[in-house]
């Protein structure tokens, strides 16, 4: 099957084949012909199966036809995170570009006052985020009665990050005649829950089953302590045949100390997690995608939609704590119908996480056997042999001199003049004159007036 059998326009062929695809993955064959066709859609698919351009592609030829209106969107993508928000805005920009289509991108770390400004010119498709939509709602800055489209992305990673409930509010204030598309990799059952309340009579359509994994990717477990760790990875990344790799760590603070270890030991290697403003995310990730760096460190905020071509290697320096996030982060490998490897480093503290990663594929990683070189421990010191009480002790090597005996001291001699008697206090006289006689109860016994004295006679 080709694209040009799906139904899409010319000019939107033509934008396709501009970018080097001329067949449709099996989510798009699926998903497009449908999406035309107004219907609700479920969609899920693994990672790396091109689920974006599933949704994308019918929605420009859709959006074709209309026109725009300040502050009121035409159609809304959601989406959990920003690098994924920015990844959809490049697939509308390369495959619009025939197309004359308006865009706006609502992430945070930036200012909002572009954002305000691209809003008030009117838009086609909006690409937002839950939290800065719900803010700029809130503010009365957007009007969401003249969306046609809704397309809610990564709806189990939304469910994972606690927007569900900002999902229903968003719902709720959509026209009910919308046209309603989700897309996820797995489907836990609140999303399904989700789908079942806001979705009319969908479509699903689903080309592998829920947290299936690529099988172009190659998975294996290292056993080791969480002390060789380090030395495990560092290890991998010199015998393993790796030109670029993504580390996945549960914590930005492993990350952070990780890429500092692996640049102090010769490794071109760069970070991204949630502590980074929008701007330095940017810039780490094009680093990677340029060759600048050929490891990125990562926490999940990385592990979903991000298509970065040529990743060979995935290594979970941690188990999720997730199995959902473990489909998610090698998916970042083997994308495209390349090949790729991914190993999980399993100390003992990781053992429920990766039993519970087996049974969700429902099959166990077969383990890789690596020889890691031990430390060699310091013997422990000799116990001292207790001296025998006939044993002399040994001299101090320095015998210091006696301190001299200091004189007594002398008793003060009394003082010669005493000192003078402190003469009596005085004593306190009360302010009351005790030369007039108390005056008679109900006698006035204050001040008398001059004027009163002068006889009016």
């Amino acid at each position: 099957m080709k694209f040009a059998d799906l139904g899409l326009s010319d000019e939107l062929l033509q934008s396709v084949l501009d970018a080097g695809y001329d067949e449709p993955t099996p989510i798009q064959a699926q998903a497009i012909p449908a999406v035309l066709m107004m219907k609700d859609i479920i969609g899920i698919a693994q990672t790396g199966t091109g689920k974006t351009a599933g949704f994308v592609l019918p929605m420009i030829d859709i959006l074709a036809h209309g026109r725009r209106r300040a502050l009121m969107p035409r159609s809304l993508i959601l989406e959990p995170t920003r690098e994924l928000a920015a990844q959809v805005a490049e697939n509308f920009e390369k495959y619009g570009k025939n197309h004359d289509l308006k865009m706006a991108l609502l992430i945070g770390g930036v200012q909002m006052g572009d954002q305000v400004k691209a809003l008030s010119e009117g838009v086609d498709v909006l690409i937002a985020t839950p939290g800065r939509l719900m803010d700029l709602f809130e503010r009365g800055k957007i009007l969401l009665t003249g969306c046609e489209m809704l397309v809610i992305d990564e709806a189990d990673r939304m469910l994972d990050m606690g927007f569900i409930p900002d999902i229903e509010t968003i719902c709720s204030r959509l026209p009910t005649t919308r046209q309603t598309l989700l897309f996820s990799a797995t489907m836990p059952p609140p999303i399904k829950k989700l789908a079942d309340k806001f979705l009319s009579n969908p479509k699903s359509i689903e080309v592998a089953r829920p947290a299936a994994t690529n099988t172009n990717i190659a998975q294996f477990k290292v056993r080791c302590t969480s002390r060789q760790k380090r030395e495990v990875l560092r290890q991998l990344l010199r015998t393993d045949n790796v030109t670029t790799a993504i580390v996945f760590a549960n914590r930005k603070t492993t990350v952070r100390e990780l890429a500092k270890s692996l640049q102090r030991h010769g490794f071109a290697a760069g970070e991204i997690h949630g502590d980074m403003d929008q701007s330095a995310r940017n810039a780490e990730l094009q680093k990677f995608k340029d060759g600048d760096i050929s490891i990125l460190c990562a926490s999940d905020v990385a592990a979903r939609g991000l298509d970065v071509k040529g990743v060979s290697h995935v290594f979970n320096f941690d188990t999720p704590w997730h199995p959902d996030d473990y489909v998610h982060r090698i998916g970042r490998t083997g994308r495209g119908g390349a090949t790729g490897r991914a190993f999980t480093l399993v100390a003992s503290e990781d053992a429920e996480a990766i039993d519970n990663v087996e049974k969700l594929q429902g099959t166990k990683i077969p383990e890789f056997k690596l020889e890691i070189a031990e430390k060699v421990e310091r013997k422990p010191r000799e116990a001292k042999p207790e001296r025998s009480e006939e044993e002399p002790k040994r001299e101090s090597r320095r015998e210091r001199p006696a301190r001299e005996e200091r004189k007594p001291r002398t008793e003060r001699e009394p003082r010669a003049e005493a000192r003078p008697e402190r003469a009596p206090r005085r004593e306190q006289h009360s302010y009351r004159d005790h030369s007039e006689p108390p005056s008679k109860p109900g006698e006035w016994n204050g001040p008398i007036p001059e004027f009163l004295a002068v006889s009016a006679l």
